[in-house]
This record gives structure tokens, C-alpha cells and sequence, in this order.
């Protein structure tokens, strides 16, 4: 279990209601956070690691625009090795310790032929096909009801900030829905052919058990893409982590703007 008493004294009297989760290769994001105090995962008493070549496996906290931000550079996948009710553990203890609004970021491939490498998908709906999910297991009440209504996990009204502030900066914000694999493999061309019938807009190995989780416990949650390449079966190019981070670098600038102008002006 996480240690809550030990990770709100490694804050030093910081007091963020925002925080940010940032994928493979967006880690620049935080290095817009003014006057930053850096916590290593490894410092937190029961906080898990991240093992993923992209992710410092730090937060760092401090002013970005009007807020207090808490910035995670490193997230942890099912892939892992992780048992999903870490990822309930970890969101939950970001909601003790005075998070109200989390905005989730990823790598992502597409599946639209209209959502290009670079571009950037705000989640609208989520189709898990990891087969896991966080909240398996006990439940304490105190954290969250047993049962948890989806329907408006991926905060509606926060969305339409970041479209509106999207369409002010001339940055090409799609939206879509987020299918999640568990990896580390890529996905086949059957598979990708497969998503597509279901509806999916892109796929990625992340994200969806950490909305679960803080629509569980009552996180405000927006969530995006960015888009680092084009499915199995609809490049020519070989799928590798190396071009996911190479991409996703180059849709960070764009993302770091609009994430920056979205708590500036809201």
C-alpha cells in the first residue's frame, strides 16, 4: 500500500488539484512547470516504479499557468508485470492527497486514416480489450462505490476547453474513441482490421485502468492521444518503440501548448 502520510510530507506544503499523466516520449510537458519540486517514484513508500525506456519515474510539482500542477513522467503499464489494482492504488493516492482533475496523455496508434502521426485525439468513449481492470478484488467504500458508471468518465465539459483552446492555437485536436491491448506487442493487421469493425479510432497498452480508476474515486478526468503512427497493415513502415517516441517528441510541442494554454486560461 502506498504510504499516504509519506507522500504528502515529500510534497514540502505543495497543495496541487491538478495532475498530469504524461506517455512515452511526452515527458517534455513538465518542463514548463515553474519553480519545480521533484519527487522520485522511489522515494514514496509503496509507490511502484516505472521500468519503460521514455519515463523518468518522477513527478515533478509546481505553477503551470493559474495552477498548481503535480506532473507524472512515467506512467506503469500492465506489461509490466503490474497487477491493475496498483493503477486503482496510485490514482486513489493522488485523490487523498487533494487531486480533483487529472488529465491523462498518451502515445497512441491510429486506426482513422484521418488521425495522422503528430496530431492529437482527445478520448471521448474507451473500449477495454485488456481483459483487466483495477478495480478487481476488495472493495473499500471510502475510496469508491463497487460499481462505477462509465458514461461520463472522459469529462465532457473539460473536453470542450481543450477543443475550444485547440481551435484558438490552430492545433488539429481530433476526437475518438480508445480501444487498449495489453501489449507489449503490437497489434496484428487482423487485429487492427478487427478494432476498426468495433469502432476504435486508436489503440494504445495504457490509460484506460487509470480513468477506471479515478472515475471510481472521483477524479474529473480528460484524457488524449497523441498520434505516433498508423496501425499494423496501414503503414509500410515496421512498428517499433523506438518511432513511437521519435513521433510522439514531435506531437509533444503541440500538446505541451495546449496543455500549458489549458491551465492558463481555465
Amino acid at each position: 500500500m502506498i504510504n499516504i502520510k509519506n507522500f504528502k510530507e515529500l510534497l514540502q506544503d505543495r497543495h496541487p488539484h491538478s495532475a498530469i499523466i504524461l506517455g512515452s516520449g511526452l515527458g517534455a510537458v513538465a518542463d514548463s512547470i515553474k519553480n519545480p519540486l521533484i519527487i522520485k517514484y522511489s522515494d514514496i513508500e509503496g509507490f511502484p516504479t516505472s521500468t519503460v525506456p521514455g519515463h523518468k519515474g518522477q513527478m515533478v510539482i509546481g505553477t503551470m499557468g493559474k495552477h498548481e500542477v503535480l506532473c507524472m513522467q512515467g506512467r506503469f503499464h500492465l506489461y509490466e508485470g503490474y497487477q491493475p489494482i496498483i493503477i486503482r492504488d496510485m490514482i486513489c493516492s493522488l485523490k487523498q492527497i487533494g487531486i480533483e482533475r487529472l488529465v491523462i496523455t498518451n502515445a497512441a496508434g491510429s486506426l482513422n486514416p484521418d488521425f495522422h502521426p503528430g496530431e492529437i485525439m482527445l478520448i471521448s468513449d474507451l473500449i477495454n480489450f485488456s481483459g483487466l481492470n483495477p478495480l478487481v478484488g476488495p472493495n473499500d467504500n471510502e475510496l469508491g462505490p463497487r460499481f462505477v458508471d462509465m458514461s461520463s468518465a472522459n469529462d465532457l465539459e473539460i473536453r470542450n476547453q481543450f477543443k475550444q483552446i485547440a481551435q484558438k492555437l490552430k492545433i488539429t485536436v481530433h476526437e475518438g474513441t480508445y480501444l487498449m491491448v495489453t501489449g507489449p506487442n503490437f497489434e496484428t493487421p487482423a487485429e487492427i482490421k478487427a478494432f476498426r469493425v468495433l469502432g476504435a479510432d486508436a489503440v494504445g497498452m495504457s490509460t484506460i485502468p487509470e480513468i477506471i480508476a479515478a472515475a471510481y474515486c472521483g477524479i474529473r478526468t480528460v484524457a488524449m492521444s497523441v498520434i505516433t503512427n498508423f496501425g499494423a497493415g496501414m503503414q509500410k513502415e515496421k512498428l517499433s518503440h523506438e518511432q513511437t517516441l521519435e513521433c510522439a517528441a514531435k506531437g509533444a510541442a503541440s500538446l505541451t501548448k495546449l496543455i500549458k494554454a489549458y491551465f492558463s486560461e481555465v
